[in-house]
C-alpha cells in the first residue's frame, strides 16, 4: 500500500471515515430495531461506497475484503441471511478491520501479519454466513456485470410482451411467427393470444398486409435488452411493449437505490437499472419532443412511459424519489466546502494579531486625542469584531458526533463486563470549539468506562434493590454562562463515601478525624494513584485515570465536579470554555498589572468604600453575604496599591464572589495565548494575552479562584446566584 497521499486520495480516506461512522451507527440502530430497512441499507450502500472508491485507487485488500461483508449484507436485505446480535458484532468488527486498512493507507505501512490473520478470521465467519461454498460462489468479477444480469429473475418469471406488427413487415420480408419461434428460444411462452382487431372486411383485405399482433406471456430469466433484441429487424414496422414481471420489479426497485447519486435524470435512472433499454427511452424523449413542437403542455416522461406499457408505476415513484434524495443531497454538498483544519487555524491566529493591532491603533488614537482617528478606529473595531465572531463560529462544530461514538463504547464495554446498560444522549446539537471538542474525547471516554465498571451495578444486585435490571448511562451537553457543560450520570450505586476516606487515610492524603464535606471527599479520587477498586480488571483500577481525566480537563481551561447519593447514582459534571482562541473579556488593572476576567462571567462592578477594613473577607451584596478575594494578596503582588479600589462580582456555574482590584479599565478581546510550562501549575490562570500597547495580560481562570476562595474561607459556601 506504498501510494502518494494526494488530494483525491484525501478526499476518499475522509469520506471513508465518514462511511464507516455511518455504518457503525446504523448497525448500533439495529441492535433494538432489527427490522429497520433503511439502516440495513445504509451499511449496505456504506460497505459498497467504500469498495467502489477503493477500487480506483487499487487499493485490493479493501475491495476484497469489503466484497465479502457486501455479500452478506446483501443477503440480509434480501432476507436470506437473519439477522441477529452475533451477525451484527461480526459486522463491527469487519467495520473495524476496514479502518484499520484505511489507516494502513494513510500511514502508508505494509499489512502486518496480525492484520492479515484477523482479515482471514472474518473472512471465514462472512463465509459460514453465506453457508458452505457461497463465498466461492459470488465472484468479484459479477461486479463488473451488468445490472440486470446480476439480478436475473427467479425461476418461473414471466415477462409481458406486446407486440403489434405494421402492415407492410410482410413485405420486408420479416415472418412474424419465426420471431416468436426465435422468442422461444430464450424460455418457454406460457400464454398466447393473437390480437385480430385490425383486421378489416374481407373485401378490403390485401394478401401482403400484416394485420396481428400478439399478447405473449414468456418465462424466462433473460434480460429486457436481449427480448427486445429478438425484434431489432422489426422495429421501425411494429408497436413493441415489454413489461418486467414482478419479482424483476423488486430488483429493479433495489438497483435503483443502489445507483450512485451522479444519475440525476428519470430516464437516465431507469436505463441504468435496466427498466428500460437505450431504444425505448429514445423514442420516449421523440415522442415528448413531438409534443413540445406541437405547443401543447408536455406529458411527463414518466406517465408517457406507463402510458405505453414499458414501466410499472411503482418504479417511476421510485426512480423520482431517487431522483429527489440526489437533487436534495447535491444542493446541500454544493453549501459545503472542504477546508483542511490547518488553514482555518492560521485564519484564527491572524484574526487574533488583527485585534492585538486594532486595540494598539485605537490605544495611540486616545493618547493624542484624535476625534476623527478615534471614531474610524471605533468602526474599524466593530468590523474586526464581525470577523473575529465569523471565524470563530467556522470552527464550531456539534458535539453529538462525539457523543454517538460512545454508543459503540457502551455496546463493547457492557459485554465484556456482562452488564445490560443503556446509553441516553441529550443536547448533541450543542456546539463548541473544534479544538475542545477532540480533545474532550479520552476523558469522557474514561469516565463512562469507569461509571459502567464501578458505578452501575451487576443485574442481580440491581434486581435486589429493586432498580431495573438494565442500568443506564446519560450523556447531556448544555450552554451555561457562557461556557459548555457537559455531564456524564449513571443511576448506579453511587460513589462509596466511607471507602474513599479509608484509602484517603491509608495514603496520607487526609488525617484521622478530618470533616470533610462530600464535594471534597469526591475530589479525592482525581489524585493520582487512587483506586477503592478490589481487583484490577481490563477497564479500570490501577488508579491511573482519574488524575489524567482532571489534568486534561484543566488543560483546556476547563473544571470538573462530582454530585453522588447513595444507591442513586453520580453525575460527573464537567464544565469548559466555547473556545481556546479569543474571547470577550473585562481588562482590571492590580498594581503595575493587568487581568482580563472572561466577560460571560462578570456580573457587575462595585466601588469599595475606602474606610473598609482591607481585611474585611465578606461584602454584604444587597442583603448577600459575598465572599471577597483580594487578587493584589492572592498572587503575592508588588506595586503601589489603589486608594479607590473596586470590586468585580464574578459568577460561575452558580457560584459567586467579589474579586477586588485596583482599577477597571472597560472590555476587551482578548486573544489567548498558551502559558509555558514554567507557569502551567498557576492555579487561577488560564492564559495570556498582549494588550495594544504591547504589554502582557494574564487571563483570570474564574472556576479555580471560586474554587481558591471556598477553601480560604473554611470551605463556607460561597454566594448562590
Amino acid at each position: 500500500m506504498n501510494l502518494d497521499l494526494g488530494e483525491a486520495l484525501q478526499t476518499f480516506i475522509a469520506e471513508s471515515r465518514g462511511l464507516l461512522q455511518d455504518m457503525e451507527e446504523a448497525l448500533l440502530r439495529l441492535e433494538t430495531q432489527p427490522d429497520d430497512a433503511e439502516s440495513i441499507n445504509a451499511v449496505f450502500r456504506a460497505a459498497h461506497t467504500i469498495k467502489g472508491s477503493s477500487g480506483l485507487f487499487g487499493l485490493n485488500d479493501i475491495v476484497a475484503f469489503t466484497h465479502k461483508a457486501e455479500n452478506v449484507l446483501d443477503r440480509v436485505r434480501n432476507n436470506e441471511v437473519p439477522l441477529n446480535e452475533d451477525l451484527i458484532g461480526l459486522l463491527l468488527a469487519c467495520r473495524d478491520h476496514i479502518e484499520s486498512l484505511i489507516d494502513l493507507v494513510v500511514s502508508e505501512a505494509e499489512m502486518d501479519a496480525d492484520t492479515r490473520m484477523r482479515g482471514e478470521a472474518l473472512a471465514v465467519q462472512l463465509s459460514v454466513c453465506l453457508g458452505k461454498g457461497a463465498a466461492e460462489a459470488e465472484p468479484a468479477a459479477a461486479e463488473n456485470a451488468s445490472p440486470v444480469a446480476g439480478t436475473g429473475g427467479m425461476a418461473g418469471d414471466t415477462w409481458h410482451i406486446s407486440a403489434r406488427f405494421g402492415r407492410d413487415v410482410l413485405r420486408s420480408g420479416m415472418d412474424p411467427l419465426s420471431l416468436l419461434r426465435y422468442l422461444s428460444r430464450l424460455g418457454e411462452i406460457v400464454y398466447l393470444s393473437t390480437l385480430a382487431d385490425a383486421l378489416p372486411p374481407i373485401a378490403e383485405m390485401e394478401p401482403e398486409s400484416c394485420y396481428l399482433g400478439f399478447e405473449i406471456r414468456l418465462k424466462s430469466d433473460t434480460d429486457k435488452a436481449q427480448i427486445e433484441s429478438v425484434f431489432e429487424f422489426v422495429r421501425d414496422d411494429c408497436d413493441l411493449h415489454i413489461l418486467a414481471p414482478g419479482s424483476k420489479l423488486a430488483d429493479y426497485l433495489r438497483l435503483i437505490t443502489l445507483l450512485p447519486e451522479d444519475h440525476s435524470r428519470l430516464g437516465e435512472l431507469l436505463l441504468a437499472c435496466g427498466a428500460v433499454t437505450a431504444r425505448e427511452l429514445e423514442q420516449t424523449l421523440a415522442l415528448q419532443d413531438c409534443e413540445g413542437t406541437r405547443e401543447i403542455p408536455v406529458q411527463p416522461l414518466g406517465e408517457i412511459l406507463v402510458e405505453r406499457q414499458l414501466v410499472q408505476p411503482e418504479l417511476i415513484d421510485a426512480a423520482l424519489s431517487k431522483q429527489k434524495d440526489a437533487r436534495n443531497r447535491q444542493a446541500q454538498e454544493a453549501r459545503f466546502i472542504r477546508v483542511h483544519a490547518d488553514k482555518l487555524d492560521s485564519l484564527i491566529n491572524l484574526v487574533g494579531e488583527l485585534v492585538i493591532s486594532g486595540a494598539g491603533v485605537g490605544l495611540i488614537a486616545q493618547r493624542n486625542k484624535d476625534g476623527v482617528l478615534m471614531e474610524s478606529v471605533s468602526g474599524m473595531a466593530r468590523l474586526v469584531e464581525d470577523i473575529r465572531d465569523n471565524a470563530m463560529r467556522l470552527r464550531m462544530v456539534e458535539i453529538g458526533e462525539t457523543f454517538n461514538r460512545f454508543r459503540r463504547v457502551v455496546r463493547d464495554v457492557s459485554k465484556e463486563i456482562g452488564k445490560d446498560i443503556d446509553l441516553e444522549i441529550n443536547g448533541a446539537e450543542t456546539e463548541l470549539d473544534k479544538t475542545v471538542v477532540e480533545k474532550i474525547g479520552d476523558p469522557l471516554t474514561h469516565l463512562m468506562r469507569n461509571a459502567m465498571d464501578h458505578g452501575i451495578e451487576s443485574a442481580e444486585v440491581r434486581a435486589s434493590r429493586g432498580k431495573p435490571v438494565k442500568g443506564t448511562l446519560k450523556l447531556n451537553a448544555h450552554h451555561e454562562s457562557g461556557g459548555i457543560v457537559i455531564e456524564v450520570s449513571d443511576d448506579g450505586g453511587g460513589l462509596n463515601r466511607e471507602r474513599i476516606l479509608a484509602k484517603a487515610l491509608e495514603k496520607g492524603l487526609i488525617q484521622s478525624g478530618d470533616s470533610l464535606p462530600d464535594g471534597e471527599v469526591w475530589k479525592l479520587i482525581f489524585e493520582p494513584g487512587f483506586s477503592t477498586a478490589d481487583q484490577v480488571s481490563n477497564l479500570s483500577g490501577r488508579g491511573v485515570g482519574m488524575d489524567v481525566v482532571r489534568r486534561n480537563i484543566e488543560a483546556l481551561r476547563g473544571t470538573v465536579e462530582i454530585t453522588s447519593q447513595a444507591g442513586l447514582g453520580s453525575t460527573f459534571r464537567i464544565r469548559l470554555p466555547l473556545t481556546l482562541a479569543i474571547i470577550d473579556g473585562f481588562l482590571v488593572g492590580v498594581g503595575d498589572s493587568h487581568y482580563v476576567v472572561p466577560l460571560d462571567m462578570v456580573q457587575e462592578c462595585l466601588e469599595l468604600d475606602a474606610g473598609r477594613n482591607e481585611q474585611q473577607a465578606y461584602l454584604n451584596l444587597r442583603g448577600e453575604v459575598l465572599p471577597l478575594l483580594r487578587v493584589k494578596e492572592h498572587f503575592g503582588l508588588g506595586g503601589r496599591t489603589s486608594r479607590r479600589q473596586n470590586v468585580v462580582v464574578v459568577n460561575s456555574a452558580g457560584r459567586r464572589a467579589g474579586l477586588v482590584v485596583d482599577e477597571l479599565k472597560g472590555e476587551f478581546q482578548a486573544v489567548i495565548k498558551p502559558l509555558g510550562q514554567l507557569f502551567a501549575k498557576i492555579r487561577g490562570i488560564a492564559g495570556s494575552t498582549i494588550l495594544g500597547s504591547g504589554e502582557v495580560a494574564l487571563v483570570l481562570e474564574v472556576p479555580a479562584l471560586l474554587s481558591e476562595v471556598a477553601r480560604e474561607k473554611g470551605c463556607v459556601a460561597l454566594a448562590a446566584v
